[in-house]
């Protein structure tokens, strides 16, 4: 591998990939929804440009958590480019400074609802990672914002940014956008405290509470999987009841077989063993990728 791919690929880990495919998901799906619920009229450019100033403030947000757990990522995630010293802590400084201008510069020219999803997301990120403020501590605070930014800042920005753009509607949003809002809310609350249990041992040594320290890694492991379920039982029963803007049909059948799917393979993880839970932890992360195209698809 030549230097300069190899700088590429160390770009790409450092991005944190899993995060890169969700927010380009995040983005296609509120594209797809707001297509649905429009008179027809849409251009690709527009959205071009909200995927790349969503994809520069990813990598804002995830670098900067790494520029600040250099440290603690040598113990629980040494493949990560400063963990392992593919980049300098000055070459970190420089990609976080420039995607995060850029986030703020491509939402500005794009409009007002972009750049505000885009400046409240940057700025939550910045407070969970970043010193004196560093709410990544504390257990409640680092899940909220995780959540919220993943669940609501996201979906409802971008959602009346499309409406904005191709229709020139502000401050609409229909039922079916507010019920993939709460199950991502409620989803990415799971994500957020599960993401913990195979990092305890450096969150342990470098004072990180987390729920997995505070409850155990059963505890939280279980708490996930419920957390989980609680979404697709309440997708299920909304779809049942018949939200008018949806095939209801379609909905139904789609979040049962994920629910199935997500118990059946949650039997087989082994707590003790830690390849084990991050191979889990990215299942669920596919099926927080998989919502974005089944939901879109239920809207047309």
């Amino acid at each position: 591998m030549s230097e300069f791919s190899s700088w590429f690929y160390a770009l790409w880990k450092f991005s944190r990939p899993h995060t890169i495919v969700g927010t380009s998901l995040s983005v296609l799906g509120l594209f797809l929804i707001a297509v649905a619920f429009g008179d027809g009229g849409f251009s690709l450019l527009p959205v071009l440009g909200s995927w790349v100033a969503t994809l520069c403030g990813n990598v804002y947000i995830v670098g900067l958590n790494q520029l600040e757990d250099v440290e603690i990522d040598r113990i629980n995630k040494p493949h990560l480019p400063l963990a392992s010293g593919e980049f300098s802590r000055r070459e970190g400084q420089w990609i976080v400074g420039v995607t995060g201008f850029l986030a703020l510069l491509l939402a500005w020219l794009n409009g007002p609802f972009l750049f505000g999803m885009v400046a409240v997301s940057l700025a939550i990120g910045t407070a969970y990672s970043l010193p004196p403020i560093r709410l990544k501590r504390f257990p409640f605070w680092a899940a909220l914002c995780i959540f919220s930014v993943r669940g609501a800042i996201v979906n409802l920005g971008l959602f009346l940014h499309f409406s904005w753009v191709f229709q020139g509607r502000q401050w609409f949003i229909p039922s079916a956008v507010w019920v993939l809002t709460v199950f991502i809310l409620v989803f990415t609350s799971a994500i957020a405290i599960f993401k913990d249990i195979p990092d305890m041992e450096g969150d342990l040594k470098y004072n990180i509470s987390t729920f997995t320290i505070k409850l155990g890694q059963s505890a939280v492991f279980n708490l996930a999987r419920w957390v989980l379920t609680v979404c697709y039982v309440g997708m299920i029963l909304v779809a049942v009841l018949r939200l008018a803007e949806v095939n209801s049909l379609f909905l139904v059948v789609t979040h049962v077989l994920a629910l199935g799917l997500m118990w059946w393979r949650s039997w087989d993880v082994d707590l003790q063993d830690k390849v084990a839970i991050s191979r889990f932890y990215q299942f669920i992360w596919k099926l927080f990728f998989l919502e974005y195209l089944i939901f879109p698809v239920a809207c047309f």
